[in-house]
């Protein structure tokens, strides 16, 4: 099995933002999207919180052992998965689809940010963090298409009710790693 890493830190400071918009959805409440989520270590400390979250990522395995976590946590009803390649040429796979909130870490394609600004219901929550172009001087990635311009992700979310917005040099274990990280309300439309 997958050895689980922590957490980010962002979605402990800002559960209660979450919560209350997956509570807003009323009865049948919206899930949380984790977009790409690899190994779920995001989406699973959701679910422990007991947020509905929908996994989605490439990696069948990485679903599976996913799977195998939340059944651990009892929490198989908040759980479901999506097995989704976001970068397949021509397709839409979020369009008609809402959700409470989007999680997006380490991942970027620049073609899904409309649609993910679409998927967040009016009071939903992005939370979004990846790499910035100085990535580059510390490892990988590398290739420019992953890595943001300064200044590009809170310029992309810039009409929504910024709660947190970092853009730096973070380090951890003495590896260090450029960043930019918001966590942003969708106006009400």
């Amino acid at each position: 099995m997958h050895q689980q890493q922590a957490p980010s830190a962002l979605l402990r400071e800002y559960l209660n933002e979450l919560t209350l918009a997956c509570h807003q959805s009323g009865a049948d409440r919206l899930p949380v999207l984790d977009l790409a989520c690899g190994f779920g270590r995001n989406g699973l400390y959701l679910v422990s919180q007991d947020l509905p979250v929908l996994f989605a990522d490439l990696n069948t395995y990485a679903l599976a052992q996913i799977e195998q976590q939340a059944a651990a946590l009892n929490a198989q009803g908040l759980a479901s998965y999506w097995h989704q390649d976001f970068e397949l040429p021509g397709s839409t796979p979020l369009k008609g689809k809402v959700f409470s909130a989007v999680l997006v870490f380490r991942y970027l394609h620049r073609p899904l940010m409309a649609a993910i600004k679409q998927a967040v219901k009016p009071g939903g929550v992005i939370i979004y963090e990846t790499f910035t172009r100085a990535q580059a001087e510390f490892g990988r990635p590398k290739n420019p298409d992953f890595l943001l311009e300064p200044g590009e992700l809170a310029a992309c979310f810039s009409h929504w009710h910024m709660r947190h917005h970092f853009e730096g040099i973070v380090e951890s274990n003495g590896v260090k790693q450029a960043i930019a990280r918001i966590v942003a309300v969708k106006p009400d439309e």
